[in-house]
């Protein structure tokens, strides 16, 4: 069920998060710790899963037949972002990024921006990504059900999202609600990153329902292997050494680094991801509607950044779908418009809200699968 028309918006405004409407601030019920953070869980026999109350991350998705959580968790301590620094920090670097990387994990939303800020935003204190990854959430956990919601005083928006598990899987129901009376343009992204033990050098497969891709048009970073800024069909990537990135697989190399942005097929109603790994035979995937998140980004990321927090120990391939194709400031994203002839950000009306719904699921496997459909 995905929300967008007006009329359904006023007649199921409350289907998300109905307490977190009245106004009365709630209490984080269900309340655990998870790698020293405040946190909290639903299960069922299937599934665990583990959402930050600083940031909203979604650190976990655990299966339990087989002890897995493909999501990442960095390899240096996490903090609560509110708790952080510069002068007492210096361990997560010294960029505009360093809050948001104290308190980084697994599944982040970018709102309302995707990628950094602009000079005079990060001045007025926007993190790169946007506030959802680093404010605080009020969050609800009753049964197999997660509510969660938060302001974003800067951008002056409301976000909500609701977990609901069923099997294994699960279905995630998100709102942006624009408190303004102006209309608003933002990049929305689902930063989905994939990390150890899932994530494994040169065995664990990909398949997407990409069709046609473009790398980032700078370089990035100094591992970069794929030719700036050239367009080309998925999974089939030009390298700079004049031979092809299959996407299909997870790279071998010793190091690497890449950005590349993928529109989903425009022939199907449906988008997907999946990543197999053949060690666990597990499948682990996202399903969602193609008209409202378009675009996927792949983010790699292979022990190639040395400066800290990374000290080359990182090894993550993100999969991040949203409205927006390139991480880049909201200046570069209104100006840049389309790719491919297919806007590059999202507009949410004045006094108005946008629901969208998307889904996770795993599935035991012998061979990565070509397809995935919504359970």
């Amino acid at each position: 069920m995905i929300l967008t028309d007006r009329a359904d918006h006023e007649t199921r405004r409350h289907i998300l998060t109905p307490r977190f409407r009245t106004g009365i601030m709630t209490r984080m019920a269900s309340t655990t710790r998870y790698l020293n953070r405040r946190a909290a869980s639903v299960e069922n026999d299937e599934l665990r899963v583990t959402v930050l109350q600083e940031g909203g991350h979604i650190a976990e998705i655990l299966d339990k037949r087989t002890g897995v959580n493909p999501l990442w968790t960095p390899p240096w301590p996490s903090i609560e972002p509110s708790t952080y620094t510069a002068a007492a920090h210096p361990a997560y670097g010294t960029n505009v990024d360093a809050k948001l990387l104290a308190g980084i994990m697994g599944h982040n939303v970018c709102l309302d921006i995707f990628g950094g800020p602009s000079d005079e935003e990060a001045a007025a204190g926007l993190t790169p990504h946007g506030e959802a990854a680093v404010v605080p959430y009020e969050i609800e956990a009753m049964g197999t059900v997660l509510s969660m919601g938060a302001r974003l005083p800067l951008a002056d928006l409301r976000f909500e999202r609701r977990i609901e598990l069923d099997g294994r899987g699960l279905t995630i129901h998100e709102s942006v609600e624009n408190m303004t009376a102006h209309d608003h343009p933002v990049g929305w992204t689902q930063h989905v990153t994939l990390g150890p033990p899932f994530l494994r050098k040169g065995l664990t497969q990909f398949r997407a329902s990409a069709t046609k891709s473009q790398v980032v048009e700078h370089g990035f970073g100094a591992d970069d292997y794929l030719i700036a800024g050239s367009a080309f069909e998925w999974p089939y990537a030009p390298r700079i050494d004049g031979g092809i990135a299959d996407f299909r697989r997870f790279t071998s190399a010793e190091a690497s680094s890449a950005y590349t942005a993928h529109l989903m097929d425009p022939a199907v109603a449906d988008a997907f991801f999946v990543a197999y790994c053949p060690a666990t035979r597990l499948a682990f995937g996202y399903v969602w509607a193609r008209g409202d998140f378009p675009w996927l980004g792949i983010w790699e990321e292979n022990h190639s950044r040395l400066a800290a927090p990374w000290n080359g120990r990182a090894l993550t391939r993100g999969m991040e779908f949203g409205v927006s194709p390139m991480p880049e400031t909201r200046r570069a994203m209104i100006d840049r418009g389309r790719l491919f002839d297919v806007p590059t950000y999202r507009w949410i009306p004045a006094k108005s809200r946008v629901n969208v719904e998307y889904c996770a699921l795993f599935l035991d496997t012998d061979a990565v699968p070509e397809r995935l459909v919504r359970p």
